[in-house]
């Protein structure tokens, strides 16, 4: 089972200042600290809704077992930075890096014990932590161009307008709900 993860290395924006400008065609510097506000949304709003990390970033996972590196929870994964358990005598140690290969195939990622090594046995019911690289490199242009287009539709549609049942609030808000 995989926890949430945790950024340890926060992204940089995957689209810049001037270009979010040059989309809304703004020549002026009044709305630039609004413009550093859409081009965060629009990447946190893009990352939750297709459910990847968008921007390079590093990331600290946590799991209960060896078998969960099968399936990794975070695509796509540029690379594995360390892998830590708590051995069965209590210390805490890391897998070596030739001990392990990293299968990175876009948006589904697992890792394996290298050709004729095995998973080392961890101490019950500690956890195991994997640090990785992950997010594009680089951005592919039509999630970049999406990001463009959700920052031109909200730096226009400023005021929250209504559409028959859902709003911009809504929008932004609906991958933060947790259900009853």
């Amino acid at each position: 089972m995989w926890y949430p993860p945790k950024v340890t290395q926060a992204p940089s924006e995957p689209i810049s200042k001037e270009e979010a400008k040059r989309q809304c065609s703004v020549l002026h510097d009044d709305d630039d600290a609004l413009f550093d506000a859409l081009i965060a949304a629009a990447r946190d709003y893009v990352e939750r809704y297709c459910n990847t990390p968008l921007a390079t970033q590093t990331i600290e996972l946590k799991c209960d077992a060896f078998c969960d590196f099968d399936r990794l929870p975070l695509a796509p994964v540029q690379s594995v930075t360390s892998i830590a358990y708590v051995a069965t005598d209590g210390t805490e140690a890391t897998v070596a890096p030739g001990d392990f290969e990293g299968r990175f195939d876009g948006l589904e990622a697992s890792i394996i014990p290298a050709y004729g090594k095995q998973w080392p046995v961890p101490r019950n019911g500690s956890r195991i932590t994997l640090t990785a690289v992950v997010g594009y490199q680089p951005m592919p242009p039509s999630i970049k161009h999406a990001m463009l287009l959700w920052i031109a539709d909200a730096y226009e549609q400023r005021e929250s307008k209504e559409v028959p049942g859902w709003s911009a609030f809504d929008a932004l808000l609906c991958n933060h709900r947790r259900g009853a």
